[in-house]
Parts: structure tokens; sequence; C-alpha cells
């Protein structure tokens, strides 16, 4: 191998998330997220190095993203990717994914699968989450609330990883137009995270 030549890699991550009614087949949100790189690399080298922590376990919602002035004016916030102890601007409710896990309700609706094709340089994580028609406890019977801040009218949402200790970093976030979840609708959240490793050589 020349000396002169330095092999030079990386790891690209991206996220998408789509927000859909897995019945009536409507789709709310449909968009890319933001990744948190700290937390991300803290996660996969705690993964990697099987440390006990860091793999995705539960995904969060808030109402926190977002002001809709008296016109209907929506101002979104950015995204929380900085800063080890981030979080969602205002967290209202979490769902476990990890099907792994004993605290998992229904790993059926809520997993988590990985997906690579030969000879390709990416593996995409794809979590599915499922917020049944008696979930949250608490919600309105249907979807007509004039109130934007109310709990689980959502428009933010982020996963997390496993702690041991306790609640894990955000390691992802995403703010969207405001999305209720009530009684009368199902909605099920199909979230993508691809894992690309970047390669090649430059001289010296």
């Amino acid at each position: 191998m020349n000396d002169n030549f330095k092999e030079k890699n990386g790891i690209l991550i991206n996220g998408h998330i789509k927000i859909h009614n897995p019945e009536t087949g409507e789709i709310f949100i449909d968009k890319n997220n933001a990744i948190h790189y700290e937390n991300m690399s803290i996660a996969l080298a705690d993964s990697v190095g099987n440390r006990g922590n860091g793999w995705i376990y539960e995904m969060s919602f808030g109402n926190g993203g977002t002001s809709v002035d008296p016109t209907g004016i929506i101002t979104y916030l950015t995204p929380n990717s900085t800063g080890t102890n981030a979080s969602l601007y205002n967290q209202t409710y979490t769902k476990i994914v990890d099907d792994n896990s004993v605290n998992n309700t229904d790993p059926v609706r809520n997993k988590i699968e990985t997906r690579h094709v030969s000879g390709t340089n990416y593996t995409d994580v794809l979590i599915t989450c499922l917020l049944d028609y008696g979930e949250p406890s608490g919600q309105d019977a249907f979807d007509t609330a004039t109130d934007q801040n109310s709990l689980y009218v959502f428009d933010e949402l982020g996963l997390k990883g496993y702690s041991a200790s306790g609640t894990g970093n955000l390691l992802t976030h995403v703010v969207f137009h405001p999305v209720q979840k009530s009684l009368n609708r199902l909605i099920q959240i199909d979230y993508t995270v691809r894992i690309q490793s970047l390669a090649g050589t430059v001289g010296e």
C-alpha cells in the first residue's frame, strides 16, 4: 500500500418519519428529521462496545415544537440537536419501541427492524410505533381540538436511547405541524434511520 495515501472513513446518519393512519391511509406528516450527532455517537459507541446502553429504546412525543398565532400561522422551533442533555421542548407522552424489552406491551406493532441490501454501504433501522385507539389515556374523543397546546396535539417527537440509569439520551428530534391523537383515529409512525459508511482515499 502506498504510504502517501490515507484512507478516510466516516458515517452519515439521516432520518425520515412518516405519520399516518394505517386504516384510512391518510398521511399526516412525511419529512426528514434532525440527528443529534453527539448523542448518536455515544449511542453507537456504547452499542458497539457492548456497554449495556445506547440502543434505540423509546419514542417520545410532545406539544412544544410550534406556536400558532390567531390567524393560523404556524411558527416552527428549531429541533434540539446539540448538548448531551437535549430534550423535547415539552414531552407529554412516550412509548417503548424496543421489541426485545419486557416493558414493551405490544412488541408486534411497536418494534425495531434492521434492513440491509448486500453489497451496499448503508443499513436502515426502521422503528414502528402505533398509537392505538385507546392511547394515550385522557385523549379527546374526536380530532376536533381547537387548542393547539392540548397534551395530545403532537408537534414534535424524538427517539431516545436506552440507559440503565434512567432516561436515555435524545438521538433524533423532529418538529412538524400539529397532529391530534384522539379516540377516533389510529396513528402509526414509521421512523427510518439510515446509517451509511463513507469511505475513500486521499493523497497526502
